[in-house]
């Protein structure tokens, strides 16, 4: 009976580390099948309009106002929601930007500055910065987990997070695509 139960662990650990071998080697597969992220080339929006500003309230005792211009947010196929801001500050200058985030990494990036005269100026050195409450000014988290990216990987659609500004709601992560 003991030798039975010996040459049956036998058997059963030789099954065993043969499926682990099998299973390990699908993993690394797997993995390897991930393409490399590729960031399309943002085409910057026409400056933007009074009449498609959407005031963005972030709460609390924020002495400037914010806009976002309706007309510009986009959800490109890299997984970038992009959008125009306007922030007036309360001693009276209004800087426009173009800028994107990156929803599944947390992720921001300055495209370009925006001039009194309607023009652009590309960003001297964009790159990508994580989104976090420590450096960065609170509009960007709630516009980044309210509005643009409140699923990481499902991309609302842009009519949606217009009508969420607009209603000043966030965007719920199970109705983001729905048409309202």
């Amino acid at each position: 009976m003991q030798r039975r139960t010996l040459v049956l662990l036998a058997l059963l650990g030789s099954v065993s580390s043969g499926l682990n071998a099998q299973w390990a080697g699908w993993d690394y597969d797997f993995d390897q099948e991930k393409k490399p992220w590729n960031e399309m080339q943002a085409q910057i929006p026409p400056y933007p309009k009074g009449n498609s500003l959407i005031p963005f309230e972030t709460g609390g005792a924020v002495r400037h106002q914010i806009f976002i211009d309706a007309n510009s947010i986009s959800r490109g196929e890299d997984g970038v929601m992009r959008y125009t801001a306007v922030i007036k500050a309360a001693g009276g200058a209004t800087n426009v930007t173009f800028e994107g985030m990156r929803c599944e990494t947390r992720e921001h990036k300055l495209y370009a500055l925006g001039h009194n005269d309607g023009t652009w100026a590309r960003a001297r050195d964009p790159q990508w910065k994580f989104i976090t409450a420590r450096e960065m000014p609170s509009h960007y988290v709630m516009l980044f987990r309210d509005f643009m990216c409140p699923s990481r990987y499902l991309l609302p659609e842009p009519r949606n997070v217009v009508a969420a500004l607009k209603r000043g709601e966030p965007i719920s992560p199970t109705t983001q695509n729905r048409g309202d």
